[in-house]
């Protein structure tokens, strides 16, 4: 806790100019306030909190030692980005984080010169980083670049790949590796920052160089083993040696947390004239928050929170979340299948894969943040007679989709994916929001598409692809709770592109349908209810499966109505395209029917809660209200509710 009996240094100096005026020894209490500031704000706002505590004083010490926003500083992630932007002059909105019109939970361009490169999707900041350095070495500059990635995003290929061309081209690169997990070093303490600062520093650089030159200078045999014996000896020392090899120059393991031992080491490495240097950090989730320390996992990522007490606000659910219906589903399908595993990406809890865990742990699969892998690797297991589940949210599979492709597709392996976080997620905005797979899934040959209307209707999804022996499948379903409808018992498996209808029109009034894809059917339902206040015959379908279509069900639609609605939570290409080159392929386009199709909004929509984002989308019972009056060139406005 900061000292309150001191004057405060966080209000004196709000940015990272200001910041840089202070004292070294000033730097512990600065650190203090700007730790106790993240805490207070995320209990207001929630979100990403034990990440960005661990680099409280990571982030002083690099605005301290380094000329941002000239320097680029890149967020890996951003879930640790909180003090920076408390730091960066954005102070005055930090309890307007990731709230409709407030701050992103992320770094983004457009909110802050600081952020120099938009993040939210892991293991893309030293790529990025090497991009700037480039970029800086084309045009004559001078600045520093400097990527700041977690450990966990280290077990993505993108970052080896990144780290595999900055070490060939000798770019002046720092990156900063927070090892937060404590899963590459064991705790540091005073001899290995001693270490660190040495081998940061000019006078072992070069002495290093001496030592090589001489090497050069013996025969071929000797200078091998010579500068063999140099790289392992340190790498012995000082763990690098894997870094090393990539052509990065390794400084660490120092503590994150000693301001006293990172001012020295981020100096050397600022002045440094050669690169790239990865400068190995270790923090501690949740530092300086006793709630978040004893529990990580849980205070990941938080909803408000009572700051003294650490507990969290409970929402009142009348319904389950769609995540847990999927894992308890998984887990009573797995107890009569033992083919059924599960995979997933890094994110057990957020997809569920961890109730399926508890029940069956050596038939669970954490990948780490390795989309690509997961993919291939279910299609491995597929090939052996295995029914694999790969649980990933939709924005992430964008990440595999070359595997989902070329390992799945074009093989017809019965590879099952549950695609959680389906549409609008509300705080986590654009970067997370589950936009396009109705598209970038729905073109691909053999593939079978669901979505979940409800909770119920995910139960026997899930059971039915348990029962997809022959081809790959994929269902997707949004965040949040469900509608309250009755659970089944057991899942039962779903004629395979088959809909449903859920309210007949009847005869009276103009005949109106509105086709529903996945979890907008209880709006549809709404927007029947409104429509029927007006005079109309409303009839109310639920697809069910985009891929393939119910072809017999929509021709129906078709010829028994005026118009034709299609709604569903994805982007224009998706279930409505299909819709529409179906019906245009048997004619029923030349028959007057009007029909519109529903889609999220040709633009990225920034965070918000979702029902305020699908409001905005116009899909809500209101959008598809004002719809139906638009296909039929009739004036909502001029006309009036009529009597039951």
């Amino acid at each position: 806790m900061p000292d309150t009996s001191k004057t405060p240094l966080l209000d004196s100096a709000p940015t990272p100019d200001l910041l840089r005026k202070l004292k070294p020894e000033q730097l512990r209490q600065f650190a203090d306030e700007l730790r106790q500031e993240t805490i207070d704000a995320v209990s207001v706002t929630g979100g990403h909190l034990g990440a960005g505590l661990g680099v409280v004083e990571l982030t002083t010490a690099l605005h301290y030692v380094f000329n941002t926003p000239a320097d680029r500083i890149i967020w890996d992630v951003g879930h640790q980005a909180y003090p920076h932007k408390i730091l960066t002059g954005r102070r005055d909105r930090i309890r307007t984080l990731r709230m409709g019109n407030g701050l992103s939970g992320f770094t983004k361009r457009s909110e802050s010169d600081y952020d120099p490169f938009g993040a939210a999707h892991s293991s893309t900041s030293i790529s990025a980083g090497l991009g700037m350095a480039v970029a800086r070495d084309l045009t004559g500059g001078d600045n520093n670049i400097i990527a700041v990635i977690g450990d966990g995003s280290m077990s993505a290929g993108m970052a080896y790949e990144a780290m595999n061309n900055a070490g060939a081209m000798h770019s002046r690169l720092i990156v900063i590796l927070n090892d937060n997990d404590m899963s590459i070093a064991p705790p540091v303490g005073a001899m290995s920052a001693y270490l660190a600062r040495l081998l940061s520093g000019q006078t072992y650089g070069s002495a290093r160089e001496a030592l090589k030159n001489l090497a050069h200078k013996l025969p071929r045999f000797f200078e091998e083993r010579a500068l063999r014996a140099e790289e392992y000896a340190r790498g012995m020392m000082t763990g690098g040696t894997l870094f090393e090899e990539m052509g990065f120059f390794y400084v660490g393991p120092i503590d994150g947390h000693n301001l006293d031992h990172l001012l020295p080491v981020l100096t050397n490495v600022r002045d440094a004239e050669k690169g790239p240097i990865l400068v190995h950090v270790v923090t501690q989730k949740g530092k300086g928050y006793a709630p978040a320390e004893a529990a990580a996992d849980k205070y990941h990522g938080v909803v408000k929170f009572d700051v003294i007490t650490g507990k969290q606000a409970k929402a009142k659910s009348n319904a389950p979340s769609y995540t847990s219906v999927f894992g308890q589903s998984l887990v009573k399908e797995a107890e009569k299948d033992d083919k059924i595993v599960a995979i997933t990406a890094a994110m057990p809890s957020g997809t569920g894969v961890d109730i399926f865990e508890k029940s069956f742990p050596k038939r669970t699969f954490d990948v780490g943040i390795a989309e690509q892998h997961a993919v291939t690797f279910a299609a491995g297991l597929a090939t052996e007679g295995f029914k694999p589940f790969v649980a990933i949210y939709s924005t992430f599979l964008q990440r595999g989709y070359d595997q989902v492709v070329h390992d799945v597709a074009i093989q017809h392996l019965p590879v099952r994916f549950a695609l959680d976080r389906a549409g609008l997620v509300g705080a986590d905005g654009a970067t997370h929001a589950g936009s396009f797979d109705n598209v970038y899934l729905g073109c691909l040959p053999g593939f079978i598409i669901m979505a979940a209307a409800d909770e119920a209707d995910l139960v026997h999804m899930v059971a039915t692809q348990v029962a997809i022996d022959d081809a790959p499948s994929a269902l997707r379903y949004p965040r949040g709770e469900g509608r309250g409808v009755e659970m089944p018992e057991v899942g039962v498996p779903l004629p395979i592109g088959k809909g449903r209808i859920m309210r007949e029109g009847g005869d009276n009034g103009t005949k109106v349908a509105l086709l529903s894809f996945g979890a907008r059917l209880g709006e549809c339902l709404k927007a029947a209810d409104a429509l029927d206040g007006f005079g109309f015959a409303t009839t109310v379908a639920d697809a069910r499966f985009m891929k393939p279509l119910d072809l017999d069900m929509i021709l129906t639609l078709a010829r028994d109505n005026e118009a034709l609605i299609t709604i569903e939570e994805g982007s224009i290409g998706g279930f409505g395209t299909h819709v529409l080159q179906a019906l245009a392929d048997h004619g029923a386009l030349d028959k007057g029917l009007r029909v519109r199709t529903m889609v999220l909004p040709d633009v990225f929509l920034d965070h918000d809660t979702p029902a305020k984002m699908y409001e905005q989308a116009k899909l809500d019972a209101d959008g598809i209200v004002t719809k139906v009056f638009e296909a039929l060139g009739r004036d909502r406005a001029a006309e009036t509710v009529k009597p039951a």
